[in-house]
């Protein structure tokens, strides 16, 4: 069917990150036919549904479910973590204040740095995408990707396309995005299954201690679920090191729970 109406699209801060250079920051007509859901044609100009948080047609705040008109003038909006918005209509239940993640197979760096801040992430590198949906439906997880794709997928309610590269630079952009600084707590999380760690007795497990470590350290944690064992060595002080290197207020105050 020939396309009968326009609409005007606009879209704001970093979802110009999903569209072509020329149609970034400017607003871009769409045409169509009969009266699509507002959701499809967002999703045609490459920004996920789970990216975005408010819709403004006409001056007024729309669900996904908004049948799109000729004439109108669609400005589209990121997630506001940060920022109160509950008085326009919201596109999902309100933003995860006890947020649990889980990564797909592209992020495995990442996965160790958010379980070293103490956050509850899942992470294998045999995740099918099917995997990854079932657990981010039932457990009420936020999908964390490398591969866009991923966040089209309809029963996915939070997620976000992680931009860099560099894992450190990863950590720092997760944190922001999801508003997560005041929520940091290091030591919290086995960092190979993800488990919680609960303080260990140095005498209960003295046999399983190189002398070294016995002489050195005196606080021991304990992985709930495998039973490692964790202690603020040079190597948890190293990698911690890192994340307080970048360039962010948030990170200076690991300094005060590691000493």
């Amino acid at each position: 069917m020939k396309p009968e109406h326009t609409a005007e699209f606009r879209f704001y801060a970093e979802l110009n990150d999903f569209l072509p250079p020329e149609q970034r920051k400017r607003t871009n007509l769409y045409r169509f036919s009969g009266h699509p859901g507002v959701k499809d044609p967002i999703e045609v100009f490459g920004v996920p549904h789970t990216e975005v948080d408010l819709i403004v047609i006409n001056g007024r705040s729309v669900g996904f479910d908004y049948q799109l008109q000729a004439g109108d003038r669609v400005a589209v909006y990121p997630v506001f973590e940060t920022l109160d918005i509950s008085s326009l209509v919201r596109l999902r239940e309100k933003p995860l204040r006890n947020p649990r993640f889980i990564l797909d197979v592209n992020l495995g760096k990442l996965v160790k740095r958010m379980r070293l801040l103490g956050f509850d992430s899942l992470y294998r590198n045999d995740y099918r995408d099917a995997d990854i949906v079932k657990s981010a439906v039932s457990e009420r997880r936020i999908v964390l990707t490398r591969d866009r794709r991923l966040l089209y997928i309809k029963q996915i309610d939070h997620g976000y396309w992680v931009r860099a590269v560099d894992v450190e630079v990863q950590v720092d952009e997760v944190l922001r995005r999801f508003d997560l600084y005041g929520s940091i707590h290091p030591f919290a999380r086995c960092l190979i299954c993800n488990g919680v760690l609960t303080p260990v007795a140095k005498a209960d497990i003295w046999d399983r201690l190189e002398p070294k470590t016995r002489l050195y350290y005196e606080d021991f944690y304990q992985c709930a679920d495998c039973q490692r064992l964790y202690w603020q060595g040079s190597h948890m002080k190293n990698m911690l090191q890192r994340l307080t290197d970048l360039d962010y207020p948030g990170f200076k105050r690991l300094n005060q729970k590691i000493k």
